[in-house]
């Protein structure tokens, strides 16, 4: 059967107003922090959800303008909780001190973890950029919706980016906050063993499911169509499987080949961030047989079938 839906394409326009508190629907705030960056975008936004109690969506990075910002858009009124989509600092960061503010109990899925268990020699390069000592006040599993703030909130596991993280639906309307699972401005970064490209295509089939068609990302701007993003972001990869297949048989044999070979043009600072990605289609492709990935103290060696 033919693949349906639009194809996939990024919108770099958005105008994030960092610092402002920018209301994008009833009981919905978005405030972008001031930490743009190849990684980032634009900066990571922070929801506040409800009126006249709240509960605040990924405090974001530890920055005292920030943190200032938060306080203004709060503007005095009650925070029942602070929750967490996932434990990557440019989410997690600023939580000590917008609950010391805030008195807020947090909530999330739990301790930050690899996916799986690293490999000898391995590194993790994600590792320091996450709240790794972070604990959640309460610990939200997949399925259960949690009443706060005036709104039923259901949680939805959706692990890929990482091993933890959550999408949060508000039942009864369209709207779904994304996280960084689903992005309009670029596709997910997966780095292993922090990510696993397995159950990222996994939690785009469970999303896909679901009734939310707003997305709301961690970066970025409101995504009109979310299944139909989540659809196409699927294909993306699926089609970046075929390259990193190709690029093998024809003779790449290092993860360094396979970003010659595929991004030729890729900007100097989105490199590492290229590199992890193919490493997490490589360890995919070799779990299904459709490459050979040796691994070592020198990194990975690949062969085709």
């Amino acid at each position: 059967m033919a693949a349906t839906g639009s194809p996939l394409s990024f919108d770099t326009t958005f105008d994030a107003r960092t610092g402002e508190a920018v209301r994008i629907a009833s009981g919905i705030v978005r405030v972008t922090a001031p930490n743009a960056s190849p990684f980032t975008f634009t900066g990571t936004n922070t929801y506040l959800l409800g009126e006249t109690q709240l509960a605040i969506v990924d405090p974001g990075p530890a920055d005292k303008r920030h943190l200032n910002a938060l306080k203004a858009a709060i503007a005095g009124r009650p925070v029942e909780a602070i929750l967490l989509t996932h434990t990557h600092k440019d989410h997690s960061a600023l939580v000590p001190m917008l609950k010391a503010a805030t008195q807020a109990p947090v909530w999330f899925e739990g301790r930050h973890r690899p996916s799986r268990k690293r490999r000898r020699f391995e590194i993790d390069w994600v590792a320091r950029e996450s709240s790794q000592d972070l604990r959640p006040d309460r610990r939200l599993r997949d399925g259960e919706v949690v009443e706060v703030a005036g709104l039923r909130i259901e949680v939805i596991a959706t692990p890929g980016h990482c091993a933890n993280h959550l999408c949060f639906g508000l039942a009864g309307s369209p709207w779904l906050l994304s996280g960084d699972h689903v992005m309009g401005w670029n596709s997910t970064m997966i780095a292993v063993p922090d990510g696993s490209l397995a159950a990222y295509f996994a939690s785009l089939r469970k999303l896909r499911a679901l009734p939310y068609q707003h997305y709301l990302p961690g970066h970025g701007g409101p995504i009109a169509d979310g299944r139909d993003t989540a659809r196409a972001l699927g294909q993306h990869r699926e089609l970046r499987n075929k390259q990193v297949i190709q690029a093998v048989r024809k003779g790449a044999r290092t993860i360094g080949d396979l970003v010659a070979a595929i991004y030729p043009k890729l900007e100097l600072a989105i490199i590492p961030a290229a590199r992890m990605t193919l490493k997490a289609h490589v360890e995919y492709l070799a779990a299904a047989g459709k490459i050979r990935a040796h691994w070592g103290i020198a990194g990975v060696r690949l062969e085709p079938v």
